[in-house]
């Protein structure tokens, strides 16, 4: 669906390097056919000389004017003022994509008379590998096809969930938060086996491995992980000692908690912002 459409990037930052990197590697476009713009006329040349795209200078109209998808990889106390900046350009033949965090299809409407096509999108850090996890919410005038056109850009780098937009709060304190805690749980294992007398580089090693491993297991298998779980579970063994400390020290709780708090923190400052 995309290989004779232009697509744009208002900010050129690492997220947006990222999705360049994986449109092309994915062979979604060609090189010719994406433009990005900048403050930053460093990020510009460097995001040319690596991939080869069209780069514009400060210049947010021409982007929009010459691009059929638009994507928003600006910060997010600066997206009023770029889209005051384009709003002469905005039209309903194009779609637009936000990645600012929380910043509502409804907000990005506010500043138009016009009815854009809006789809907004939360990937999260492993997209630099790669393997990220974006939830993507349509606006009103999104159509079926707009939508495909989303999930086709961002499984570029990972895997796509659709979900309502009352939801996205949850998705930030879940896939957006996520991967600091399992950052928090690898560093923890990797103590625990340096505590026990493994070296740092063989415990950090283990541990990443033992998460991701533990991980695509689940994935490729799609077995439910309390399933899983109990074919490491043998009887009197070791992991149901290790699971009975888990248990008194409250990890599930901890977890759900965490994901809890950072999706009322995403609401609070949602609001706070206005947007």
């Amino acid at each position: 669906m995309l290989s004779n459409k232009k697509i744009g990037f208002l900010g050129s930052g690492n997220m947006a390097s990222v999705l360049i990197k994986g449109i092309l590697k994915a062979d979604l476009v060609n090189d010719n056919n994406i433009y990005a713009s900048d403050i930053d006329l460093e990020k510009l040349d460097n995001l040319k000389s690596e991939y080869g795209i069209n780069t514009v200078f400060k210049d947010n109209n021409k982007i929009v004017n010459e691009c059929d998808v638009v994507i928003f990889a600006v910060k997010p106390q600066i997206m009023e003022k770029v889209i005051k900046e384009i709003n002469s350009s905005l039209t309903s033949e194009k779609l637009f994509i936000s990645i600012a965090a929380g910043i509502s299809t409804e907000y990005i409407d506010s500043f138009t008379d016009t009815s854009l096509k809006i789809i907004r999108a939360m990937p999260n850090t492993p997209a630099l590998i790669m393997e990220g996890a974006t939830a993507i919410c349509p606006g009103a005038n999104v159509s079926e096809d707009d939508l495909r056109i989303a999930k086709e850009i961002f499984s570029a780098v990972g895997v796509v969930a659709i979900v309502d937009e009352s939801q996205m709060d949850a998705v930030t304190g879940l896939s957006g938060s996520g991967p600091a805690y399992v950052f928090m749980i690898i560093e923890a294992l990797s103590d625990a086996g340096v505590k026990m007398g493994l070296s740092r580089n063989v415990s950090m090693k283990l541990a990443a491995q033992t998460v991701m491993g533990a991980a695509k297991l689940q994935i490729d298998t799609g077995m439910h992980p309390g399933r899983l779980k109990d074919m490491v579970t043998s009887p009197g063994g070791t992991a149901i000692a290790g699971i009975h400390t888990l248990e008194q020290g409250g990890l599930r709780t901890t977890l759900i908690n965490a994901v809890e708090n950072a999706t009322l923190r995403s609401i609070q400052l949602g609001k706070k912002n206005g947007k």
